[in-house]
């Protein structure tokens, strides 16, 4: 009875050991992530939009873009929708885009939502998450401020205010 209760003990503390001693491993061998940098320029990409026009960044040079990363599933994408399109609308014609990045989700998916909420700016596919990547997102939503320039002034993670996008718009207006 003593040697099985031991034994059970020492199993237990093996097991325990080995928990601590992997998560010390997988804490001290992971890669820094970091994001596109805040003052460089924003990494370049192509993205075909719902309707298969391709968009290119670097072709939004001249113009401030908000690049917002979102998807379906996620709540606070979907609240900040309405707000994004509103301003989408009053900045449009002062040279400010948005981009809106949907994270690898199927078209019929991007479509329903996209009909749901009247969304009128460009909606690109990143099917195969290689943007998402490059830009190295973690939670959703995101949001990359680009100026004229092409460098990259800010980075939110997070739902964002209609007022927050509003003043994000005007800081990157040309």
């Amino acid at each position: 009875m003593k040697k099985k209760r031991l034994m059970i003990r020492a199993v237990i503390l093996l097991l325990l050991g080995a928990a601590v001693a992997y998560t010390l491993y997988a804490n001290f061998t992971k890669d820094d992530v970091q994001k596109a940098v805040v003052g460089e320029k924003a990494p370049d990409f192509v993205l075909e939009d719902m309707n298969g026009k391709k968009h290119r960044l670097s072709d939004y040079e001249g113009q401030g873009v908000l690049l917002n990363f979102w998807g379906t599933w996620c709540k606070p994408c979907e609240k900040e929708m309405p707000y994004l399109n509103n301003q989408y609308k009053q900045f449009k014609d002062k040279g400010v885009t948005i981009l809106a990045v949907n994270v690898a989700e199927s078209e019929l998916a991007i479509q329903k939502f996209a009909d749901r909420h009247n969304l009128e700016f460009p909606i690109l596919k990143d099917t195969d998450s290689q943007v998402m990547t490059a830009y190295k997102i973690g939670p959703l939503p995101a949001t990359y401020m680009i100026d004229k320039e092409g460098k990259i002034v800010k980075y939110h993670t997070g739902q964002l205010t209609e007022d927050m996008i509003k003043d994000l718009m005007e800081q990157v207006k040309p």
